[in-house]
């Protein structure tokens, strides 16, 4: 058998092979209980079953401080990522977490720490600063390599291989997770929440 002949026989099992792995996407829109669009939740997708969640390779992200805020207020990095936490304020901030997945301390400094700090298990972070009391920020670190955050219309697109997945939202000011189960293939598939957001009292600044 020549080279052209192989050749045609293995392009169609190619083909097949490269749509399998095709890519499927999944489009979340979360509302409150008034019917708006809540912002900064953060959706993640886990394969149903047994099947294997891949390592994936997780990226840095960065937690700014911009007028003695944490800023986004929710920051949602992949297990084994490494977080950033420049102060961009003329002042010094002192960052700490007590979460169980990851303590820390960044003592008084201004400016970039000379390492980012890398969070190896998942959960929520939830980050304060020593010496501004009102300054509250939230880390999510999850196990999948399929997740996103809401953006100011409540909604976000995750890209992920075909398959059963179970969607799962979660939002800091919020008691409980949203979850559904959902199956995709070359069509987007695209899934509402409604989730009870409640706002906390806003801090006084001192």
């Amino acid at each position: 058998m020549n080279g052209r002949r192989v050749a045609r026989l293995l392009a169609p099992v190619l083909l097949a092979a490269t749509g399998a792995v095709s890519g499927a996407q999944i489009q979340a829109t979360v509302t409150g209980a008034d019917g708006k669009p809540v912002t900064q939740a953060v959706v993640t997708l886990k394969p149903t079953g047994n099947s294997p969640v891949p390592e994936g390779n997780p990226k840095s992200v960065v937690m700014d401080q911009v007028d003695k805020e944490f800023v986004p207020l929710v920051v949602p990095v992949q297990a084994g990522g490494a977080v950033s936490f420049p102060n961009k304020d003329n002042i010094r901030h002192h960052v700490y977490s007590f979460s169980a997945p990851k303590t820390f301390e960044l003592k008084l400094y201004s400016g970039v720490p000379s390492k980012p700090v890398v969070f190896d298990k998942p959960g929520v972070i939830t980050l304060g600063c020593n010496i501004h009391d009102w300054m509250v920020g939230y880390l999510f670190v999850t196990d999948t390599p399929w997740f996103g955050k809401t953006g100011a219309d409540g909604s976000v697109s995750i890209d992920a291989p075909p398959g059963e997945y179970t969607v799962r939202v979660w939002h800091p000011w919020s008691s409980a997770m949203a979850e559904q189960k959902v199956r995709t293939d070359a069509a987007p598939a695209k899934l509402a929440f409604r989730l009870s957001v409640v706002p906390p009292p806003v801090p006084a600044r001192k």
